[in-house]
């Protein structure tokens, strides 16, 4: 192509929807009929086991959840900071009982989220430095529960969308060797929720936004061709969105 197109950092909208997980509870004497999210507490005189929480672990989860859904609240009141407080404020106990239970998708899934709705609420204010370390961190969170969840196609989008920003950061650095292994691995993602809805809005803008990026730093005239392609037919009947149509008319040399 004639000039470089560089796809936009953006946010990605908050998932506002998602349930908190319910509030954990101590280890009962007899076994329990499910484990809650962040599983059962050791004694409180002993040591706490390998998967195991301590009470104040669990307290501190207890309140992480109230955090979490007050800062739900106050995102979808349009108070981004107050929202971002209340994440923020969520955060560290969420971090220690998925390093206490790493295997326990649930609480994995919370992180992901937590982690998720607060580079929207720093986005928001402008605080994309905060944004692209949140997106880096909630990577392999979200691997794990697209791999645990592979028909959520919710969670595949929101982790597509996440390599494309990080690709997209990479890429506005000139660094098309590290953008290159994100914008791949959106690709991938994003062809499997086409592939199941290809009339699906938001499942062809997520793969247009990865052909973009990976057009620019895989050397490879056919994904260009197929962005190219992809991008000129969802012009044509008007599904491309905001972020991807000014790359489309660089593309085809329609940008002033």
């Amino acid at each position: 192509m004639s000039r470089a197109v560089y796809v936009a950092l953006m946010t990605l909208a908050a998932p506002l929807a998602l349930a908190a997980p319910a509030q954990a509870q101590e280890a009962p004497a007899a076994p329990a009929a499910e484990a809650s999210p962040a599983a059962t507490a050791a004694p409180a005189e002993a040591a706490p086991a390998a998967g195991q929480m301590t009470q104040e672990q669990i307290a501190a989860f207890n309140q992480a959840v109230t955090d979490f859904t007050a800062g739900q609240q106050a995102q979808q009141a349009g108070d981004n900071a107050g929202a971002a407080t209340k994440y923020e404020a969520a955060l560290p106990a969420i971090r220690t009982a998925v390093q206490a239970q790493p295997d326990n998708v649930d609480n994995v899934n919370f992180l992901a989220n937590a982690l998720y709705a607060d580079a929207a609420a720093q986005g928001a204010q402008g605080q994309m430095d905060k944004v692209i370390a949140l997106y880096g961190e909630s990577l392999p969170h979200w691997r794990k529960v697209v791999e645990a969840k592979p028909t959520d196609a919710a969670s595949r989008n929101i982790l597509a969308g996440i390599l494309i920003q990080l690709g997209n950061q990479k890429l506005a650095a000139k660094d098309m060797t590290g953008a290159d292994p994100y914008y791949k691995e959106a690709v991938a993602l994003a062809r499997k929720s086409v592939a199941e809805n290809a009339a699906d809005k938001v499942n062809r803008n997520i793969l247009l936004s990865a052909l973009i990026g990976a057009s620019q730093t895989a050397n490879d005239e056919a994904l260009r061709k197929e962005a190219l392609d992809m991008g000129k037919s969802m012009m044509a009947d008007g599904s491309i969105d905001a972020v991807n149509k000014p790359s489309i008319e660089v593309m085809t040399g329609q940008a002033s």
